[in-house]
């Protein structure tokens, strides 16, 4: 048996600070703190975007005539002139990544299934899939659907996709039929690669019954191609395989190179979280997808790349499903070079042997240096008395990253004395706030900033986030609507469909009057600049530069004239070790005191007693306000998710004052539909002994 060499981790100076190091160099720029060099980059937007563009050497084979050419907000023209591929800029690393002996993509699934994919490999199956599309038909501008699960195939056939010009779209196979054909029936795929099944808590779940069913209501489809992931082979008439699609291994693959495209050509079509009406299908580019992906993904994130010296192994993971714009940046390792480490499944078990240790064997026998989860898991892991040290040997992690919810002190500091104890003091936890709706991050880490549990680092470079109230003034050191004042270049080119480019509008820019602070650094522009792009999350912008997010716009709590987020009221009433997960709502109404029920989810075993109700109220008023102590608490079975685990408590909200049901939520747009029976209940009884 081969002795394992002792691990010698390289010095990862980070990588913010090599960064800084080559503005100074090539750029002759020194900035004196971190907001300074903020400040610098949402100030001189050209010239801090052209600095990404030249810092990670993004190719074109004809130049770019400007870098923003209309600072318009929608509209703005980035990069105008230059041509790229996302598929391009991922393969370019596959000579130098393989002759380091390091893989593309590592995966594990819940059958232990272990498999890894080197870099030529991934390019001969990118390069045979693609051709395979362009046989079928598949032009510039077409989209290609995926019902894919977290395997290395959804990767490959990205790329595939996306590399002959294709428009990638994606749902998870925990979606049922309604909420696929909610998506795809929007943008009328041409091609639809599915797979036969998934394994998830234990079980095996077909999903050919739906594939079928996806068929049948997609008049646009022409050709379909099946993955087999369970472990019965099948085949489907009129189904291409998965294994021969991407078995050409000749002179034409190995010939095959990516389509040069212009910098704003359509990528993928990503959706909302869609709780009313229809999903928004969010079209990005190219050109601003690679560039954001980087700047947040290398800069801010401190991900290398994995044959560079400062950074040799990384390891890349971010638990996801492929329903998530998480996906997507887990995806975006590949175009940096850095080994992508997925598992698909369960992160805690089955319902039977809930087990929070999965994702902590899978990285300590992956020897992932990155380990990324919504902040929920982690939640999860401390709710369970989770102890690390009896997960193997997890010394190589060392950095922490969260997203999908606001993570609370109490996680962090567990989590932060958890490492202390497996040697690694130091631990750096990068929370980061973002979106689906630009694929990026406006709030988040920096590996030279002080931490504070409970508070992200700062806000993202080329970000122009500020903390805004009702009449649009810039606020600090208190709540504020979160908006961004300047264009990002991953911002949707547009909505499909919206052919007037009102939804999108609507959807984000309609909330202040056009030109209202707009200018580059503040002040505000002629109103044909159009208006800050309001994102709907509650920002605090503290003195020290660190933010909190305090939950959604729409779902806050207003007592008294006070404001607050929900996400502190989770915090107070979820650190009690008997309260699994809770849900508030404060109802409105003119002319009278809102009134403002919780309803909370409890460990089993425990009784919703005046005992605990009054500790759940001291907890609320301890750590908050009596004024946002709650009206009533209920116990529930469950609190009502989005298929990506967000509260849904603006449909609730509205729910309870009186609006239907049909019209405030989409069920197929839901983790947990059923739960709705109970809400239901409670506002009819509410409406009835209101009368």
């Amino acid at each position: 048996m081969e002795t394992k060499k002792p691990h010698t981790p390289p010095p990862f100076v980070p990588q913010i600070r090599l960064y800084q190091d080559w503005l100074r160099d090539q750029r002759g720029l020194e900035f004196d703190s971190y907001d300074a060099l903020w400040r610098w980059s949402t100030t001189e937007l050209d010239a801090f975007w052209q600095s990404v563009w030249d810092y990670f050497d993004i190719q074109s084979p004809t130049p770019h005539t400007a870098v923003l050419a209309k600072n318009t907000m929608p509209g703005a023209q980035w990069f105008p002139g230059a041509q790229v591929n996302y598929a391009r800029q991922a393969l370019r690393h596959v000579e130098a990544a393989h002759a380091a002996g390091l893989p593309a993509i590592i995966s594990r699934n819940e059958k232990g299934n272990h498999r890894e994919l080197s870099w030529p490999e991934l390019r001969r199956q990118v390069a045979s899939l693609a051709l395979h599309l362009k046989a079928q038909g598949v032009l510039p501008g077409d989209r290609v659907a995926a019902y894919l699960p977290n395997v290395p195939e959804a990767m490959v056939a990205f790329l595939a996709t996306v590399s002959i010009g294709g428009v990638w779209s994606i749902c998870a196979p925990d979606m049922g039929t309604h909420a696929v054909l909610d998506r795809f029936r929007q943008i009328e795929p041409k091609v639809l690669i599915s797979v036969d099944g998934v394994t998830y808590g234990g079980r095996d779940h077909d999903r050919t019954g739906v594939l079928a069913e996806l068929r049948a209501a997609l008049p646009s489809v022409q050709h379909v191609v099946l993955l087999g992931n369970l472990d019965t082979t099948i085949s489907i008439a009129g189904c291409a395989s998965w294994t021969s699609a991407t078995a050409q291994n000749d002179a034409q693959t190995a010939a095959f190179e990516p389509l040069w495209l212009p910098f704003d050509h359509p990528l993928w079509i990503v959706y909302s979280s869609g709780t009313t009406g229809l999903p928004k299908p969010i079209v990005h580019g190219h050109g601003g997808t690679v560039l954001v992906a980087l700047q947040l993904k290398v800069l801010h994130n401190d991900i290398g790349c994995s044959y560079e010296a400062n950074s040799f192994g990384e390891c890349y993971h971010w638990y996801s499903s492929t329903g998530w714009v998480m996906w997507n940046a887990q995806l975006s390792g590949l175009l940096s070079g850095t080994t992508c480490v997925i598992f698909d499944g369960n992160p805690g078990g089955s319902k039977e042997h809930p087990d929070w240790g999965v994702l902590w064997r899978f990285a300590a026998e992956t020897e992932l240096t990155y380990f990324g989860a919504g902040a929920a898991f982690f939640n999860n892991c401390m709710k369970a008395g989770t102890t690390l040290s009896d997960y193997g040997d997890l010394s190589r992690i060392r950095a922490l990253g969260t997203t999908g919810s606001p993570l609370s002190p109490e996680v962090q500091e567990w989590g932060t004395a958890q490492f202390a104890a497996l040697g690694t003091p130091d631990i750096w936890w990068n929370n980061i706030s973002g979106g689906t709706d630009f694929c990026g991050a406006f709030i988040g880490g920096n590996r030279e900033l002080p931490q504070v549990p409970g508070e992200m680092q700062c806000r993202m470079l080329g970000a122009a986030v500020e903390s805004w109230d009702a009449e649009g003034r810039p606020v600090q050191d208190a709540v504020g609507e979160l908006v961004c004042a300047q264009p990002i270049p991953s911002m949707p080119l547009y909505l499909w469909g919206d052919k007037d480019g009102s939804r999108y509008l609507s959807s984000y820019f309609d909330m202040y009057p056009p030109g209202h602070g707009r200018q580059p650094g503040g002040g505000d522009g002629p109103a044909s600049m159009g208006a800050v792009w309001r994102h709907g999350d509650w920002l605090k912008i503290g003195a020290n530069g660190g933010c909190i997010i305090y939950g959604r716009s729409d779902a806050t709590i207003n007592r008294h004239g006070l404001r607050m987020g929900t996400s502190e009221i989770y915090s107070a009433v979820e650190a009690l070790p008997e309260v699994l997960d809770s849900l508030v709502v404060d109802l409105e109404y003119l002319g009278r005191e809102s009134y403002m029920p919780l309803f909370v989810v409890l460990r089993p075993g425990h009784a919703l007693d005046d005992a605990l109700r009054a500790r759940i109220n001291t907890a609320v008023r301890t750590a908050l306000s009596p004024r946002f102590v709650p009206d009533d608490i209920f116990a529930v079975a469950e609190v009502p998710r989005t298929l990506s685990g967000k509260k849904q408590e603006l449909p609730i909200k509205k729910l309870l004052l009186g609006q239907p049901l049909e019209k405030v939520v989409n069920k197929d747009a839901m983790a947990n539909p059923g739960c709705l029976d109970w809400y239901v209940a409670f506002a009819r009884e509410r409406a009835q002994a209101a009368r």
